[in-house]
């Protein structure tokens, strides 16, 4: 096991459970991983701590690495020239998934973890409402007919939801679901969020496999746009001819995908209507499958902001659609959800101004489209550690569309660069080494009806574990204010 974040925890104790001989290495040292040493206590399991020596491939059959850790970095390489495996926690969770389990991968530059949350909230209220209908049923015995299915989705003997199934939300979104293994039946969905950084070195795919869009990104660990779109590929280049594929009608990359779908395809769209799976009709998400289609929900009803979110539903929408939720079950998941933390999330309104915590944006592109779900005038932190990505066109839209702009963190020489080759005027432009003093700054450049958005374009490494401990820090010192 190389790496003991969250993914490395509970990895090292399904497999120690399992009976396998595990050693852990780690870069950091023991006094700083306390917690996840805690967390392992009692397990058999060796540490090598401070580094990744060699010496710890030496009798290993399987290399497992957790998302942090680049398949670039030597004790991979090393592990690679030895001939020895490797391996992640999803990838041995689809190995080891119980028969019967239907397992729905969710990846894409953008919008992940929203439609993995969505599409949860769908499949929970898809088995509520085959649940209710049971109490309907002669006997209190479930009849099939009065679920709607689709009969190409992957499941045990049965209709898919011929008991109240239980649905896995994790992955990538923060639950590594190789510890809830031992709590899945036959019936029962998992719903995970995958990376680029997992993905890439898997050679499973899930039964259902979204790929929402592809646009740069990661490029810092990829190196080029091929890599990544490769890496990302692997969601569904490993299915078989009963897998389905969902992809984004609207991005070419990610549309490009179908070639290599050995299964059926469904796309989702906010621009045309697609020959199979969700897409916008008249401010009307619209569901199509068997050449029949129906009414999900009109935009008015969605309680998230910008079109991005909109095309988040609708991508929703098909993959839970695949999975065999009717529209009345997307609906209900649907209804009453305002976000995930950390994205587009309120924080507060201070002297006439309302604060917005983005933290998860760490790329420009991801900027663009926070932008463009406001209308009022914006003061708009930028800033973290670069990425290596383009930040061009997104100087454009900043100097167009944004009142004033505080950069901050490592990549703040950068962006103020890339503002003033866009023609952004020096005077709407203010530069701070940390995130705590952007804030103040911000502070003093809003008035009443701004919008202060917190939408970075950078990682959060810099300062910061990561985008979750920047958006809590975030919102901490605005809420001091």
């Amino acid at each position: 096991m190389l790496g003991l974040a969250r993914q490395g925890i509970a990895l090292a104790r399904f497999l120690a459970n399992a009976g396998a001989r595990v050693v852990v290495s780690d870069m950091q040292p023991a006094e700083r991983l306390g917690a996840a040493l805690a967390a392992l206590s009692g397990l058999p399991i060796q540490y090598v701590l401070g580094g990744h020596p060699e010496s710890v491939l030496d009798g290993a059959d399987l290399v497992c690495l957790t998302g942090g850790l680049g398949t670039d970095q030597p004790i991979v390489q090393a592990a690679r020239q030895r001939g020895i495996p490797l391996s992640n926690d999803s990838q041995i969770f689809l190995d080891v998934c119980p028969p019967g389990v239907t397992v729905v991968g969710i990846t894409g530059s953008a919008g992940k973890t929203t439609t993995t949350t969505l599409v949860g909230r769908m499949l929970k209220a898809a088995g509520e409402q085959g649940s209710s209908g049971k109490q309907k049923a002669e006997g209190g015995r479930q009849q099939a007919e009065e679920i709607p299915l689709h009969a190409h989705a992957p499941r045990a003997e049965g209709p898919l939801w011929a008991r109240p199934h239980a649905v896995f939300v994790g992955g990538n979104i923060g639950n590594p679901l190789i510890g809830e293994l031992h709590r899945m039946q036959p019936g029962d969905v998992v719903v995970l969020e995958l990376s680029s950084f997992q993905l890439e070195i898997m050679t499973r795919s899930p039964h259902i496999a979204a790929v929402l869009n592809l646009t740069p990104n990661h490029l810092d660990r990829h190196g080029t746009m091929a890599a990544y779109a490769e890496a990302k590929s692997h969601i569904l280049r490993h299915q078989g001819p009963d897998g389905v594929a969902v992809l984004g009608w609207d991005d070419p990359r990610a549309r490009a995908l179908a070639e290599m779908a050995p299964g059926r395809v469904a796309y989702f769209s906010g621009q045309q209507p697609v020959p199979e799976g969700a897409f916008l009709r008249d401010e009307t998400i619209i569901w199509r499958w068997d050449s029949t289609e129906a009414p999900v929900l009109h935009t008015s009803e969605i309680g998230l902001r910008g079109p991005h979110n909109v095309l988040n539903v609708a991508a929703a929408c098909a993959v839970s659609g695949a999975a065999g939720a009717a529209p009345e079950a997307m609906r209900a998941g649907v209804a009453g959800f305002t976000g995930v933390e950390h994205r587009l999330e309120f924080v507060r309104e201070w002297n006439g101004a309302r604060w917005y915590n983005d933290s998860i944006a760490t790329a420009p592109e991801r900027v663009s489209a926070a932008l463009r779900s406001f209308d009022e005038p914006i003061v708009l932190l930028l800033g973290g550690r670069d990425k290596q990505l383009p930040w061009d066109d997104l100087a454009a839209q900043v100097r167009d569309r944004v009142k004033a702009v505080v950069v901050f963190g490592e990549a703040g020489p950068l962006i103020e660069r890339a503002l003033t080759a866009a023609g952004v005027h020096p005077g709407r432009v203010s530069r701070h080494p940390s995130l705590m003093l952007a804030v103040a700054a911000a502070a003093v450049a809003a008035a009443p009806g701004d919008v202060v958005l917190l939408s970075p374009g950078g990682t959060g490494f810099d300062e910061f574990r990561d985008f979750v401990e920047r958006g809590e820090k975030f919102k901490s010192w605005v809420n001091a204010l």
